[in-house]
Formats: C-alpha cells, sequence, structure tokens
C-alpha cells in the first residue's frame, strides 16, 4: 500500500463517510435502524503486517508490491502497521546486516505485535535451517531484547518451523472498564486491528445485555468474542475446528476467569449436522446439546459467508449476532435471514482504513 500525505484525518472522514454511503445502500432494502459507525485510528492501527525482502549488495530491506502496477515499493516507514512495529522494523534491518546466514535466502519478515508490548518476529526462508541459523538468530533476539522490545523470533521454511521460545504472545484488550487477555498464535487468525476489535466487543456486549437463557457461536477463532460475551448469557456454547484456535481458546477461557464456556473443535458444517441428529461426533460426548436453551446465535463467517445449511440452522434462533468481513455476502445471506429476522442493530467498522473493504454487523431479531 502506498502511504501519501492525502492520508489526512480529513481525507480519512471522507472515505469512512463513503464507506457509510456504501453499507447503508447495500442493505437498504431491509429497512435496517440508523448506521452505527465506528472509526478507526487514521495512523498505526494494523496489528500485523507482512513485508517481503529485497536484497542489494551488502544492503537489504523490507518492500512491498504495489497491487496497480505490481512495482517494487521499498518500505523503512509503514504508517498502516502499529507503532512497535514501525518502531522495530529498521531495528531488525540492522540487526540482520552482520549475519549472512541469517541473511541468505531471506525472503519475507512477518510481524505480529499487540497493545501489550509483546511482538513476535518471523523471518521467512527459501533454504532449510540449521545449527549456524539458530546460534545467529538467538544473537540477533537477544540484541533486540537488550534494545528495550519484548520480543520472540521464529524461522520458518518449507515443512520447517523454528521457535527460539514460543510461538506466541498475549495481547490486552480493553472493554467496558475490563482488560481481557487472549492469546495469539502465530501464523494463526487473529482480528487486525485491535482499537476496532474492543469497539466491536463493546458493540456486541451492549446489543446483547439483555439477552435470555444461552449463546451458541459458529467460528469462534481464539474465543475472541465469545469470552467477552459470556458475562451476557447464562452459559455459551461455541465451535471452531482450526487446532491452534481451539488450544488458545482454552487458554484464554482459564486466563480470564471464565467459567460458563465450553469449546468444541467442529466446524459449523458438522455443528450443524449434530444439531439436526444427522451424525454423531465422538468430541461431543459427554455434551447434551438439548440441555442447551440458546436464544442467541453468534456467527462471524469467513469472507465467502454462511453456507446454505447453516443459514437455515442459524435462522432457527430468535436473535442473531452476525459480524461480516464480507457485506456483499453478508447481504446474500440476509435474503434468506430477512425472510424471518429484522434487523434491530445495525453497525460498521473500519477494521481496513485506506481499503475498499468494510467490517459490518447485525443484530436480528424474529419479526412479530
Amino acid at each position: 500500500m502506498r502511504y501519501s500525505m492525502s492520508h489526512t484525518p480529513a481525507a480519512y472522514q471522507q472515505q469512512l463517510d463513503a464507506k457509510a454511503e456504501r453499507l447503508r445502500a447495500l442493505f437498504a432494502a431491509f429497512n435496517p435502524p440508523a448506521l452505527e459507525v465506528f472509526a478507526s485510528p487514521a495512523e498505526y492501527y494494523r496489528m500485523r503486517a507482512e513485508f517481503r525482502v529485497w536484497h542489494e549488495g551488502d544492503d537489504l530491506y523490507h518492500i512491498m508490491f504495489d497491487q496497480e502496477t505490481r512495482q517494487r515499493i521499498r518500505v523503512d516507514h509503514f504508517p498502516t502497521a502499529s507503532r512497535l512495529i514501525n518502531d522495530l522494523m529498521p531495528k531488525v534491518i540492522e540487526g540482520l546486516k552482520p549475519h549472512p546466514v541469517l541473511r541468505r535466502k531471506l525472503f519475507q519478515i512477518d510481524y505480529l505485535s499487540t497493545r501489550s508490548g509483546q511482538v513476535i518476529v518471523s523471518l521467512l526462508y527459501h533454504r532449510k535451517l540449521d545449527e549456524q541459523w539458530q546460534a545467529a538468530a538467538e544473537a540477533l533476539r537477544a540484541d533486540l531484547r537488550q534494545q528495550g522490545f519484548d520480543l520472540q523470533l521464529i524461522g520458518r521454511a518449507h515443512k520447517q518451523k523454528i521457535c527460539l521460545e514460543q510461538d506466541f504472545v498475549d495481547e490486552a484488550l480493553e472493554v467496558e472498564g475490563r482488560s481481557y487477555i487472549y492469546r495469539q498464535v502465530e501464523n494463526s487468525f487473529t482480528q487486525p486491528n485491535a482499537e476496532i476489535n474492543q469497539k466491536m466487543l463493546t458493540w456486541a456486549r451492549d446489543v446483547t445485555r439483555a439477552s435470555e437463557g444461552d449463546l451458541l457461536e459458529l467460528y469462534c477463532g481464539n474465543g475472541n468474542f465469545s469470552i467477552a460475551l459470556a458475562e451476557n448469557f447464562e452459559r455459551v456454547l461455541a465451535t471452531e475446528i482450526a487446532k491452534p484456535s481451539v488450544e488458545s481458546a482454552q487458554f484464554n477461557i482459564a486466563a480470564n476467569g471464565i467459567d460458563n464456556l465450553i469449546i468444541l473443535r467442529m466446524s459449523a458444517e458438522e455443528f450443524t449436522m449434530a444439531m439436526r441428529g444427522e451424525r454423531e461426533f465422538n468430541r461431543l460426548k459427554g455434551i447434551d446439546l438439548s440441555d442447551y436453551r440458546c436464544n442467541t446465535i453468534f456467527v462471524d463467517p469467513p469472507r465467502a459467508g454462511l453456507d446454505p445449511a447453516t443459514v437455515k440452522l442459524v435462522q432457527e434462533y430468535d436473535h442473531i449476532l452476525y459480524i461480516s468481513c464480507n457485506p456483499e455476502t453478508l447481504q446474500e445471506n440476509m435474503a434468506v435471514l430477512g425472510e424471518t429476522h429484522e434487523i434491530a442493530r445495525f453497525a460498521l467498522f473500519d477494521q481496513f482504513p485506506w481499503t475498499h473493504h468494510m467490517e459490518a454487523g447485525v443484530y436480528l431479531r424474529r419479526k412479530g
């Protein structure tokens, strides 16, 4: 992404207003209430970033490619990424330069930062990593830590991953005056914009505050929403298919002292079959699904949205909380959900400033 002087507060508000108008137009047929718009910081908002590495003689530096022209752009400063990433980028480059074993066939550097000050740097290679690499990497990590960075360093190559200590960081998010701990694993999904994530969690808690009974959540990831929402429900039953995310969720449940939340390692499609009695799963042994009084369902699906079977399952609940990173597929799902439900709350979360991407939220209640 090319960063220019046009990225001013006034220009940011203009692009946010344009997104809001697009979202209102997209859902006008469903007669939604007033759109609630949640702005992002205009700079230093993205908690993770990936850069290719360009080698030029004895020099090397971060690069990105212009999506339209495919031209190479040198990146020494990247105001889209967090301040922690920006502070670290030149230090990593300078730390790599004296170590030929660290530079050889290095093609990418990934950063995962947190509001809590912890950060992971992943070095990606087109070659096998050996003991020499590890010794040099440990020296680099020690140097960066001595400079004040609370840093984990990871080396990746084909079918190879070397963690010098651990492959996770622990984030702290503030929601309604409480600090929640979230373990985030390298190379697993996390919400990229921490400030907007806090606003999404606060909004989700607000719209479900008067809820009764239990909550069912599909696609729960590391428990990002389910942990913050647990206080509003008697019990929470959540599903996630990715093993690292499930393990992180289990840690997060314990770290935050949540005692009414169970995470199942299942896909949304598998859970739909289990709910309908179409198939039995060993993973559900000891759990009586019929014992839950889930009046509310929460979904935060991938960009493709909900598959037809899951849409029909979701439609069976009186209250539906749907967070979408792709309003077009949310609109497609609403064509079905709108037959039985109406939009009670409607929100735009500017997760991705300076891009056309939008994050939308709807809270639906059964008609009549």
